[in-house]
């Protein structure tokens, strides 16, 4: 089974458990949204491919559903700010990415312990946290910069007259999707904890709004008002 399907399987499980509740608020998804998006990817990677063109078409499970995450996460972020932040940190983790892979190849050598697709997981998902930072943002960057890495490949490989069949998010793009996701993600989960842990300021990084709120004293004697929604 290939390293993206039994990562998927690993994420459900702990998604069932409750154990990824945290990351997934932070993400704005919701666990029956995060398992739709699972469940779609596992599917549509044994799906046939969408045709583009004669020569061209798009994997649904490792091209079409990435894809449709990162708009979704997108479209949810809080702010203008965020979706340009996120936004710009795709396309410099794409760019970053791509211009790295130019200057140093990487091909299937026995200098390679692991798939090198695997290696240029690591190098978004690194590029995709230092320049998204936030949880969503760096997610989006992580996984947006492999699969904009495959469609500009795809693009270069067409206008050098290759006759062969192409197929965007196809092959081990699947699995170097999900992972650079999930290195970009981890990343800014883990600083971020280590940053609030040492931060003097229990109140660092809350709106100074809410802050102010959560000091001033309730004197009120009406009963609390508890909401019942669901997270979004």
């Amino acid at each position: 089974m290939p390293a993206g399907m039994i990562l998927l399987l690993i994420i459900s499980v702990l998604i069932f458990l409750g154990l990824a509740q945290r990351v997934l608020d932070r993400l704005g998804l919701t666990d029956r949204t995060a398992l739709l998006f699972i469940a779609l990817m596992l599917i549509g990677g044994f799906l046939p491919d969408i045709p583009l063109s004669g020569t061209l078409a798009i994997n649904i499970g490792g091209g079409v559903i990435p894809v449709a995450l990162v708009v979704y996460l997108f479209v949810r972020a809080g702010t203008a700010r965020e979706r340009i932040r996120a936004a710009v940190a795709m396309l410099v983790t794409a760019a970053v990415t791509y211009i790295v892979l130019k200057i140093f190849p990487l091909e299937p050598t026995q200098a390679f312990l692991v798939d090198p697709l695997y290696l240029v997981a690591l190098i978004a998902g690194v590029i995709g946290y230092l320049a998204g930072r936030s949880r969503r943002t760096a997610f989006i960057a992580g996984v947006g910069a492999i699969v904009l890495n495959d469609i500009f490949t795809r693009i270069e490989l067409f206008a050098r007259g290759t006759k062969s069949s192409l197929v965007i998010g196809g092959a081990g793009i699947f699995d170097a999707t999900l992972i650079a996701g999930l290195i970009a993600l981890g990343l800014a989960e883990l600083i971020g904890e280590i940053r609030e842990k040492m931060s003097s300021d229990p109140g660092a990084g809350y709106p100074d709004r809410l802050i102010a709120g959560l000091s001033e004293p309730d004197d009120s004697d009406e009963e609390p008002e508890w909401n019942d929604s669901e997270p979004e």
